[in-house]
């Protein structure tokens, strides 16, 4: 089908669907709650917050599918971009109004929170191995620079909050099994129970696909508890704790051009003859005070992380070496952290919030030659890599009148990188990176909706890869690699009329001393600082009721992002890319979606159209846009088997008119292999149970 035609095809596909759903009755009128945004650090009503936040629940993460990325779940969220690399070695890539952009693995730039505890290492790495979608109860994202209130690579937060219990007094069981294209399946199950003053749950579920594409299986597993205690009217104790176990995930790699075109399904040779992989295994334990009152709010938070990660990768072993050689990567990791804020209301209707974190890693690490994705040989490298963070923040919040609001604030950080070489005589090196950060903004709240003016900065260190990753091959810390620095400008505007919503913002922010992977070679990633960068953007977000049981969706961004001044030397020749737009980054990108239902039947329906980016700095690789959009369906059925029992059988189809395009890239990877291919249509049917025991009367509202 032509692709303009594929474009129209879906269009009318949604306007089809809109005439006999506008025509079912619902005498139930739709309401939206009064949502608390907790994302920003002072709690604080959605309706009359300062700045580009968006609030999900887990009913719309989850709805018609079982949740194993964030790429769905975020869909619509503008200003985000998550590209899903099919390739579960690497995370999906996440991008907040541009930061982000330089992650070749795991996700960079963007603070991750978990129930209030961050999935981001103090050195600005953050991981998902925690994060399971299908019990997250809400997801808040935070767009735009946020150092002030969470330090270290704060560009964007996506905040998740853990489903602890069912609404009412008893005990929920659930389960659910999904089966799909390319061998996927997953299983989970979860006992939840609320009563008087103690909820709880305890869930586990198991992963695993063939993948798509050669060299691509992946298995995950995951056991996760969550308890809340009532220790008064207004204080709750939290524990939460999490494994992982991934035995499995292989490594494709990235493809030409040419090989993307013609044969999607291919890994690179080297990353099969290497048998590029990883395994992980990840426990987190996590306790927690939640105190509020009428004069004061207290958040407590103080967890640990263990990590242990065996990487066999794609990239060759120094020399002398065969062919069939690659470079072996262990990180045993240990993480142990505290948060704290406390929030004063002040006389006037004014707060005043002040909060200090504190998080402290240590990694040893050990590259081995590898074989087959077996180590050998001695040790190439052995090193301790401890990195600590301390940040110390106020933020006052202060009506001023007729509805206009100040909120500014401001934050101290220091992070100290220490490494120490088993394998050499040299002295242990150590630098500390800190900054201070801040941000203003005056708001307006009105009766038709809210608008807003801000000014932020945000800074970002290189994580320990990254300077562990020296072009010389040389060990200790790379000295040349420097934090970057943004600020950014922010006007936008929401308002909200029963369940239609429009919003809109447009930003500008100029970052110096940009880190950028000027060079990727089977995985590993070596950096640099650009001297400049700019973007600016625009964001729309609109849903339309077009009946009672039907809205329409649509997310626009527009994203405008270039090196001002940029030169590289390799090989004792300079070359400038002033001007270039920045690679990973799309100018535009539109999404269109229903949600409704067909009588008892709910059914989503997406459709995203994205241009065309750069996977290169040099501007040379030229990725192709999304001309006749990418369209996803879902489906999904209630039915009440008697007992407290419900059973949701669901059908999801992915790329729905099987097209073939490149869903991510490789920044500057190396020998032209920077495309990351898409899969073709994806099918997957499933259902969850759910029967709740016992226990109709209401439990203790926790705070």
């Amino acid at each position: 089908m032509h692709p303009v035609r594929q474009h129209l095809t879906a269009l009318a596909i949604l306007a089809h669907l809109a005439a006999p759903l506008a025509a079912q009755r619902d005498t139930a009128a739709a309401r939206l709650p009064d949502l608390v945004v907790q994302v920003a650090r002072t709690p604080a009503s959605l309706t009359t917050f300062g700045g580009a936040v968006s609030v999900l629940s887990g009913d719309a993460v989850q709805r018609g599918r079982l949740a194993t990325g964030l790429d769905e779940a975020l869909a619509f969220v503008p200003g985000v971009l998550v590209a899903n690399r099919w390739n579960y070695s690497l995370d999906q890539r996440l991008v907040i109004r541009g930061f982000g952009a330089r992650a070749n693995f795991g996700v960079r730039g963007v603070k991750v929170l978990l129930d209030g505890v961050p999935q981001t290492l103090p050195d600005g790495q953050s991981q998902l191995t925690n994060v399971d979608l299908a019990r997250v109860e809400r997801v808040e994202v935070l767009r735009g620079a946020a150092s002030a209130l969470h330090g270290n690579a704060a560009g964007g937060v996506v905040a998740f909050t853990t489903e602890v219990a069912p609404s009412r007094r008893g005990v929920t069981l659930d389960a659910g099994v999904e089966a799909g294209t390319f061998g996927s399946s997953r299983l989970q199950a979860r006992v939840a129970s609320r009563g008087v003053r103690a909820s709880g749950s305890v869930s586990a579920s198991r992963f695993s696909t063939d993948g798509f594409r050669a060299q691509s299986a992946a298995e995950q597993r995951r056991l996760s508890g969550a308890l809340d205690v009532v220790l008064a009217s207004s204080t709750r104790l939290l524990v939460r704790g999490a494994w992982a176990d991934d035995p499995r995930a292989e490594n494709p790699g990235a493809l030409t051009a040419a090989e993307a075109r013609t044969t999607p399904a291919l890994a690179a040779p080297n990353n099969v003859r290497r048998r590029a992989d990883k395994a992980v295994q990840q426990g987190q334990l996590t306790l927690g005070l939640d105190h509020a009152s009428s004069t004061w709010d207290v958040s407590l938070r103080t967890w640990g992380i263990a990590r242990d990660l065996e990487n066999p990768i794609a990239a060759p072993a120094p020399p002398p070496t065969v062919p069939e050689e690659g470079l072996w990567i262990g990180i045993a990791r240990r993480v142990v952290g505290s948060r704290a804020a406390v929030t004063r209301r002040l006389v006037g209707g004014g707060r005043l919030t002040g909060g200090v974190d504190l998080q402290h890693a240590r990694d040893d690490r050990v590259n081995r030659r590898h074989l087959a994705g077996t180590p050998t040989g001695p040790a190439l490298l052995d090193q301790r890599e401890v990195v600590t963070e301390l940040g110390t923040f106020v933020e006052v919040d202060v009506p001023i009148t007729g509805g206009l609001a100040l909120r500014t604030g401001a934050r101290r950080d220091a992070v100290r990188f220490e490494v120490t070489d088993h394998r050499a005589s040299t002295v242990p090196g150590a630098r500390t990176l800190d900054a201070v950060t801040g941000h203003a903004g005056l708001t307006w709240a009105g009766r038709r909706g809210t608008a807003w003016a801000s000014v932020a900065s945000a800074f970002e260190t290189p994580t320990t890869t990254e300077l562990a990753n020296r072009p010389d091959g040389t060990t200790g810390l790379n000295r040349d690699l420097d934090p970057q620095h943004s600020r950014m400008v922010e006007v936008g505007a929401r308002t909200t009329h029963g369940r239609a919503a429009l919003e809109l913002a447009a930003w500008h922010t100029s970052t110096r001393d940009a880190i950028v992977p000027f060079q990727e070679v089977g995985g590993r990633s070596f950096f640099v600082n650009a001297g400049q960068l700019r973007i600016r953007g625009i964001e729309a977000a609109a849903r339309a009721p077009v009946h009672r049981r039907l809205d329409a969706l649509v997310t626009w961004t527009f994203t405008d992002a270039i090196f001002q001044d940029y030169a590289l030397t390799l090989g004792g020749t300079t070359v400038r890319y002033d001007g270039n737009r920045v690679a990973g980054i799309p100018r535009h990108l539109l999404r269109l979606g229903l949600r409704g239902a067909l009588g008892s039947v709910s059914l989503d329906l997406d459709h995203a159209v994205t241009s065309a980016q750069f996977a290169d700095d040099a501007n040379t690789q030229l990725v192709p846009g999304g001309t006749a959009g990418v369209t996803g369906v879902r489906a999904s059925t209630r039915v009440l088997a008697g007992g407290g029992m419900a059973v949701v059988p669901f059908v999801a189809v992915q790329n729905l008119w099987d097209r073939r395009y490149v869903a991510s890239v490789t920044v500057n990877g190396g020998f032209g292999r920077v495309f990351e291919p898409s899969a073709g249509r994806v099918i997957s049917v499933g259902m969850t149970v759910t029967r709740h025991l016992s226990g109709t009367s209401r439990a203790v509202r926790l705070p």
